[in-house]
């Protein structure tokens, strides 16, 4: 089975500042392509969708440019932290064939996303060059989600781990989620939800009603390395994905683990 990572970070935090990077966040100062690369390897990994960890345009080309270079890595997905006056998606790169898509790093606006400055405009931008707007949400605006997407029904967008910091399968979540799932151009990745550290039922039904309503069509594999490995392995994250999976078809297999990611951000170059 092919497996294509949909959600993986890589930086030089010396070479090229990230605002966030603490040394007491217990994350490498450079998580680096290579190290990436062989943990892909030993895992049966075939390839990976780096997202950029902050948003700056001096990180945009540093990780075009390494995933230039990366045999896993080639294809990217920039991000955009909204401020006054800032242009999204690092536009000195945005159209380097690496970049597939935005993600628009937007936890701490309004639930439903109406303070975001310049949203619907990305959004009409990467629909119209066949780019996709992930989006990094809390589970409260996952219904914002749905209404951005039925404003914009020619891009296509995805959730970054079913919604920011979710913990349990509750019934808010639940109607969240459902919500989202609503519309058809909204799919889901299912990272960052430290499966390894959950228990197995807990783990189990996150992802058996994230199936439910999305189907394996509209959801992806991500590890979100290395944030998702500070505790656990690599190999670990991938185990418990798989331990928590529901019953797949082998069409249903290979769309989760490989087809969506593939449809949704297809190769360039």
């Amino acid at each position: 089975m092919r497996i294509v990572d949909a959600h993986v970070h890589v930086w030089d935090a010396d070479a090229v500042p990230i605002p966030w990077f603490r040394d007491d966040l217990g994350l490498p100062r450079q998580a680096a392509a290579a190290r990436l690369g062989r943990e892909l390897t030993d895992a049966g990994v075939s390839s990976a969708i780096a997202v950029q960890a902050a948003d700056s345009v001096a990180e945009a080309e540093w990780l075009t440019a390494t995933a230039a270079r990366d045999p896993f890595l080639r294809r990217v997905v920039l991000q955009y932290t909204p401020a006054p006056g800032r242009a999204a998606g690092a536009t000195a790169v945005a159209f380097s064939p690496a970049v597939v898509g935005v993600r628009a790093a937007v936890p701490q606006f309004a639930a439903d996303l109406s303070d975001v400055d310049g949203l619907d405009a990305l959004a009409a931008h990467l629909g119209a060059t066949a780019r996709t707007l992930e989006l990094l949400i809390r589970p409260e605006q996952l219904p914002a989600a749905a209404a951005l997407s039925r404003r914009h029904p020619d891009t296509a967008i995805v959730v970054c781990h079913l919604g920011l910091g979710v913990r349990t399968a509750d019934g808010a979540w639940l109607s969240a989620l459902a919500e989202a799932a609503s519309a058809p151009g909204v799919s889901a990745k299912v990272s960052g939800l430290d499966l390894a550290a959950r228990g197995a039922e807990e783990s189990r039904e996150l992802l058996r009603s994230a199936f439910a309503l999305f189907g394996a069509e509209r959801l992806m594999y991500g590890s979100d390395w290395p944030m998702s490995t500070r505790t656990t392995t690599y190999a670990e994250v991938l185990a418990a994905t798989r331990q928590a999976l529901p019953p797949l078809s082998p069409a249903e297999a290979r769309a989760f683990w490989s087809g969506t990611a593939d449809r949704l951000s297809p190769f360039t170059a």
